[in-house]
């Protein structure tokens, strides 16, 4: 497990003492409603918080004084808990004390939990409606999270927007993580009002996109999300007691899933690969599989947080809801479906490139193959041989040298045959690293953390059914409907998806492939990736067999830098 250096640890401990986050004051020309009640079909009451222009102000002039569109979220953080006033200002929420943001972060007074800012979106002609789901803030009832009632919950909440007299008609919803993904199964309801929707990093496969990804159980983030929420709200179930007690991925995880191919309205999503461990999967797992016709997926590798309120998120999101909410004719439609934003180290973009699909259709499909000596060739290992980890602390790593720039853009795949020893199951987790001058380059990630690999995958090796209907030739996929253990000397073919990532290599760079069992960092504030935990394997032993007729190779898609 590799130490954080000095200047790491003084960054994180810098952040918590002066986060960058300014809060600005309520401006003046907005109406505001608070505690609104809107009655869902079942008679439960639900309540939102609504912003919308005055009249005579810039907002209203926009919109020549007649009605506006609607921009909505609806959320289980509760409504109210907005920035405290306090003698110097206003105080962000903790969250931004311990998730460390690279660049300055700006919102108003009225901005909630990873919502958009009421202040911006009304000076610009729209209202804003901020909902407490069911049983969560001041709404009633009790609330099941990840449910198809919360859909049917905003899909009522949607009509009642779309049928204001203050209102066009038209709703967009827009929102991060939880109101994100909120919003799939609300899309997926049809609400008639509902006309382009806008999750901005949200994962659509509660199991493999973050209870336990490739079939590894996280028992970090999600405890501490799980008592963070049980606290805050009325719920029928504890998330994470659930988790505990289903392995497999049953009939209660299915119906925590939005059904996505239901899902027909305009949509532009967000796909982070500065989020490995929450939200990248399922984002471009719903730019996939989302019936709408019209769909886009824009890319970055910075911070979660100050993307999202930065000028380009905020005009890009303008331009889309201009156009199927205001029906601007400002070239929307013309716009590519793909952006990628390519990196070659940290959180500022190297080149933003469009694409017409995801990944790119011009990528070439690389099988870069492990040898015995520890390299990665595009020629694989000739005589049967193996070579073996032990699984509480050891490892296996593979280099490639790069002879010519270029650009890594998709996801990866990890095949290889193995065999365990002293065990029948573990975990398998594939990283790769990228290596500049002898030095490892590092990447913005997960929870605020600015020293991430390049890109990683998790893999339970019992669970060797693979899904035919949800695999791709670039993303396999796992049922992981059961366990199948490992018999003693019985060798398994294994396959691993590396998330999504868009990577420039320069000539002279190496590609760093490890193998290993632990998770890569330490779990605390100042050293590590707090608070990612995941379960790791301590006994027994991991070999992997190479040559002959063995298959031992990582997949890359090369594109040709520009």
């Amino acid at each position: 497990m590799k130490l954080a250096s000095p200047r790491a640890v003084a960054r994180r401990l810098h952040g918590m003492a002066l986060p960058p986050i300014t809060i600005t004051p309520p401006p003046h020309g907005v109406i505001t409603e608070w505690n609104i009640p809107i009655t869902a079909r079942d008679g439960i009451v639900l309540r939102a918080n609504v912003f919308r222009p005055a009249p005579g102000s810039p907002g209203d002039l926009i919109r020549g004084g007649g009605p506006v569109p609607v921009i909505m979220c609806a959320h289980p953080y509760n409504k109210d808990a907005l920035p405290k006033k306090v003698p110097w200002g206003y105080l962000p929420s903790p969250q931004y004390r311990v998730f460390h943001q690279p660049e300055p972060v700006t919102f108003s007074a009225w901005t909630g939990w990873e919502g958009p800012d009421p202040a911006h979106w009304v000076a610009l002609g729209y209202a804003v409606v901020v909902c407490d789901l069911r049983g969560f803030g001041t709404s009633e009832g009790t609330g099941t999270m990840l449910s198809k009632q919360e859909g049917e919950d905003y899909h009522d909440l949607i009509e009642w927007a779309g049928t204001q007299p203050w209102s066009n008609g038209k709703v967009g919803l827009l929102g991060v993580s939880y109101l994100a993904l909120s919003q799939y199964r609300a899309a997926a309801e049809q609400p008639p009002h509902l006309a382009a929707i806008c999750p901005w990093e949200g994962f659509s496969d509660v199991y493999r996109d973050f209870a336990k990804p490739g079939g590894v159980r996280e028992h970090g983030f999600f405890a501490m999300w799980g008592k963070i929420t049980n606290r805050s709200g009325r719920t029928t179930e504890d998330l994470y007691a659930q988790a505990l007690s289903r392995p497999e991925l049953d009939d209660w995880w299915r119906s925590r899933m939005p059904e996505l191919s239901r899902i027909n309205v305009p949509m532009l999503v967000c796909g982070s690969f500065s989020d490995h461990l929450l939200h990248t999967r399922g984002s471009f797992e719903a730019f996939r599989r989302v019936s709408s016709k019209q769909k886009w997926i824009w890319t970055h590798r910075g911070g979660k947080w100050c993307v999202f309120y930065g000028d380009e998120a905020k005009a890009t999101q303008l331009r889309f809801f201009e156009h199927f909410l205001a029906g601007a004719d400002n070239g929307w439609d013309q716009v590519p479906p793909v952006r990628i934003a390519i990196h070659e180290a940290g959180d500022a973009p190297a080149e933003i490139r469009m694409a017409a699909d995801w990944p790119p259709p011009d990528v070439t499909w690389t099988s870069l193959h492990l040898r015995s000596g520890g390299q990665l060739t595009e020629n694989p290992e000739t005589s049967d041989t193996s070579m073996v980890f032990a699984n509480a602390d050891g490892a296996l790593k593979f280099r490639w040298q790069v002879s010519a720039a270029c650009d890594l853009i998709g996801p990866m795949i990890f095949s290889a045959d193995v065999s365990l020893e002293g065990t029948d199951d573990a975990t398998l987790l594939a990283a790769v690293r990228l290596i500049r001058g002898g030095v490892e380059v590092p990447f913005e990630g997960s929870y605020g953390f600015g020293r991430d690999v390049v890109t990683h995958g998790w893999h339970r090796l019992a669970h060797r059914e693979l899904d035919s209907e949800l695999s791709t030739p670039w993303q396999p996929v796992h049922t992981h409907a059961k366990a199948e253990p490992f018999s003693p000397g019985e060798i398994v073919p294994i396959r691993v998806a590396l998330l999504p990532q868009a990577t420039r290599l320069r000539a002279g760079d190496v590609l760093e492939l490890e193998l290993r069992s632990q998770w890569l960092f330490a779990m605390n504030p100042f050293t590590g990736q707090l608070p990612a935990r995941y379960v790791t394997s301590s006994t027994g032993s991991t070999r992997l067999h190479l040559g002959g007729a063995h298959l031992a190779e990582l997949m890359v898609p090369v594109a040709g830098a520009q």
